[in-house]
């Protein structure tokens, strides 16, 4: 996948904003009582004023924090390339010390693929299947952490037309009460000042609300697609302990999942340094990974 250039998103964003300011470019030769900036960016309602100025901080929001996660999601800062191949020279080397040297390198680096794989290596000692289910696991909760700074960009999207609507409702109020209070013959102005706050309103509403949707969407199918392939890139990492223990002899492979200690004699607690260790050599049991190239029994 191809991910959109942060520019493009901000592009894609601006482009209602640029669309509507024609639009209203157009219309402005035919009346010059009021000016563009006083009829999109000063309302004559003070209410209208403080709903048109956050709505237009909101987009000012959104364009910024669309930008940042453009630029934060991207293939090389979840998988970055020269991780995965440092990571998988060390597992195929077949050595019980590069072995260490790849937990202790998953464990310092906190990108996608890392969390994957280094909760991955810490069910060696479990075996394949275990490191496999730990992968699955770590993904879907890591992806749910990727995803949640995202809905900030939905909540935008949503509360933004409900604003626009709330000033819409207000001036609509605003004019039917100026039409009241004049007994039926109010001044067209008047009327049109209520009308005109209901409409603007619903217009900035809908600049936010357009664009955070449609850089949702995007980034949402972004993030997405790289979380899966961050999942099917761990699995290829962790690929030689399937290998290797398909080679082990029967009477061997039992270092893989090895019985637990009686109560009476239960050791002291193990430390992260043994794990690894216990985890290495119940990995280069079946001879297949200690300097030789893997060989898929099928």
């Amino acid at each position: 996948m191809n991910p959109l250039a942060p520019r493009t998103l901000v592009a894609l964003a601006a482009a209602p904003v640029a669309l509507a300011v024609a639009g209203v470019a157009s219309a402005q030769d035919a009346s010059s009582t009021v000016s563009f900036f006083q009829q999109f960016f000063l309302p004559g309602d003070t209410l209208g004023l403080v709903v048109v100025w956050l709505l237009i901080l909101m987009s000012f929001v959104s364009l910024s924090f669309t930008g940042s996660l453009a630029v934060y999601y991207r293939r090389t800062r979840l998988i970055p390339p020269d991780f995965v191949e440092r990571v998988e020279e060390l597992l195929s080397s077949g050595s019980t010390e590069k072995f260490r040297q790849a937990i202790d390198l998953t464990k310092q680096n906190h990108t996608y693929v890392s969390k994957l794989t280094y909760a991955a290596l810490r069910e060696a000692p479990q075996g394949y299947n275990a490191m496999e289910l730990a992968v699955v696991e770590t993904g879907d909760a890591e992806t749910a952490k990727a995803l949640r700074p995202l809905e900030y960009l939905n909540v935008l999207g949503n509360i933004a037309p409900m604003l626009g609507l709330f000033g819409t409702v207000y001036g609509m109020i605003a004019a039917f009460q100026a039409l009241v209070s004049a007994g039926g013959s109010a001044d067209p102005a008047t009327l049109a000042a209520g009308i005109g706050t209901a409409l603007v309103t619903t217009f900035w509403g809908l600049v936010v609300a357009i664009p955070a949707l449609a850089a949702y969407a995007v980034l949402r199918n972004r993030v997405d697609a790289l979380t899966a392939d961050g999942v099917v890139e761990a699995e290829r990492l962790i690929r030689p302990f399937k290998k290797a223990r398909s080679k082990a002899r029967p009477g061997k492979d039992k270092a893989f999942n090895k019985p637990a200690a009686p109560a009476g004699d239960a050791p002291s607690e193990e430390t992260e340094e043994d794990r690894a260790k216990r985890a290495a050599d119940g990995s280069m049991m079946g001879g297949s990974m200690m300097g030789r190239p893997v060989v898929n029994p099928e």
